[in-house]
């Protein structure tokens, strides 16, 4: 993305050189305008070459050439509106610190420059183009955990009135994970019929996400990943509660669309207050620019850090865990009982002996190390009900006020498309 007063000098500079000679000059053409910024049909490519990587990695399919296009189109101007952010507030990578986390992946990978460079070039890109890549993710991944976290809020009030509700209606651990397909509300009702139609077929529900969604997780395949009805938006926790696994429900109205909803997946825990655990872990979501094998590696890096005492586990917590409760904490959960946890993390944390740090393991959410501080058997679990209840509250404000300053920054900047993205 690039500034359009310096695209308007480049352009000006290349007819003074060429003078009046007939000759065509090839141009890096402009596809949408945020602001005083541009996006280009290179800044396009550099994204769809990652997703292409991404997906063949995944043995999946690429949707419709269009629909892709239009998903990253979204993407490069959510990404440009919160660089533009990051910019006016100070937030930067420089170049030697990014040069040192690069060299800290290819120590982890055991790899050379090389053949990093060479397996970008496959896809038609270069090491140039991953840098700045990584460059991106890590600005406005810290702009938006810095941002939305302070506009969340969870009061004692709303945690006494939740451990109430929790514990009256006995919905302790119930966690679904959705899907989710959104389209525009002037979709035809025979497109949104079809939809349905290919799912009741037996088509990938990640397959249709990734061609027709318009949500912010259609990249992912629509996939929102597990969470409680505590925690998910309002607008699924209202239509999946005593679903089935398999359930398709939809297609209903929000503000923001049209949606087709599936629970993908659902996991009831016992509801047993007799052993607690006191753990702290730090989380790394692998993305389009972090491979599954990139995330491991990372952990393994800052594993090794913590046991040669180069760093403390909670400097880590807080400058890398993609869990924005628990990272403000040192990557403290606090007391809580194993069965809140998804199984891969709560198998860990029932099997890891304390003050040990864990190899780094995968859940749904992403990569873990974890460490359990301590273990407890009480017949009060007022303490784990709590911290319960306010990780619940907190994730699903966050998620919510997540969307919200995406939609706020949208609605504020100047936003034109100069060509269709298909």
């Amino acid at each position: 993305m690039k500034q359009i007063s310096k695209l308007l000098c480049a352009g000006m500079m290349s007819l003074t050189a060429h003078g009046l000679m007939a000759e065509e000059v090839v141009l890096d053409r402009v596809v949408a305008i945020v602001n005083n910024e541009v996006i280009t049909e290179n800044d396009m490519r550099v994204m769809l070459g990652s997703i292409e990587q991404t997906v063949a990695s995944n043995q999946q399919e690429l949707p419709d050439p269009a629909e892709l296009k239009q998903q990253v189109t979204e993407r490069l101007i959510l990404d440009s509106l919160q660089m533009q952010m990051a910019q006016q507030l100070g937030i930067r990578v420089s170049d030697s610190q990014l040069d040192a986390t690069i060299s800290n992946v290819l120590r982890e990978q055991n790899k050379t420059r090389e053949q990093i460079t060479a397996e970008y070039q496959q896809v038609g890109l270069s090491f140039a183009d991953f840098r700045e890549q990584v460059r991106t993710e890590l600005i406005t991944g810290e702009l938006s955990r810095s941002q939305v976290r302070r506009r969340v809020s969870v009061s004692d009030q709303e945690v006494d009135a939740l451990v109430e509700l929790i514990d009256s209606q006995g919905r302790d651990t119930i966690r679904y994970r959705v899907g989710n397909i959104q389209v525009d509300t002037d979709t035809s009702d025979a497109q949104v019929q079809s939809i349905l139609e290919q799912l009741r077929n037996g088509a990938s529900f990640n397959q249709l996400a990734l061609k027709y969604s318009i949500g912010p997780r259609a990249v992912d395949g629509g996939d929102w990943g597990w969470m409680t009805l505590n925690e998910m938006p309002t607008v699924f926790a209202e239509v999946v509660e005593n679903q089935k696994k398999g359930s398709v429900i939809g297609p209903f109205r929000s503000g923001a669309g049209i949606h087709i909803v599936k629970v993908l997946d659902l996991e009831g825990a016992q509801t047993i207050a007799i052993q607690e655990v006191n753990i702290r872990h730090i989380l790394v979501k692998p993305s389009i620019i972090l491979s599954d094998e990139k995330a491991q590696r990372m952990l393994d890096g800052f594993r090794a850090e913590i046991i040669a005492g180069d760093k403390s586990f909670a400097e880590l917590a807080r400058n890398y865990s993609e869990d924005p409760g628990s990272a403000v904490r040192g990557g403290e959960l606090g007391w809580a009982n194993p069965n809140v946890f998804v199984p891969e993390f709560r198998e860990m944390a029932n099997s890891l002996p304390q003050n040990q740090l864990s190899e780094p393991f995968r859940s749904s959410f992403g990569w873990h190390i974890l460490e359990v501080l301590g273990k407890r058997e009480t017949e009060n679990a007022d303490d784990a009900s709590r911290n319960q209840a306010y990780q619940m509250l907190f994730n699903r404000k966050f998620n919510e006020e997540m969307q919200t300053w995406l939609d706020e920054l949208k609605d504020e900047a100047y936003i034109e498309i100069l060509s269709d993205p298909s």
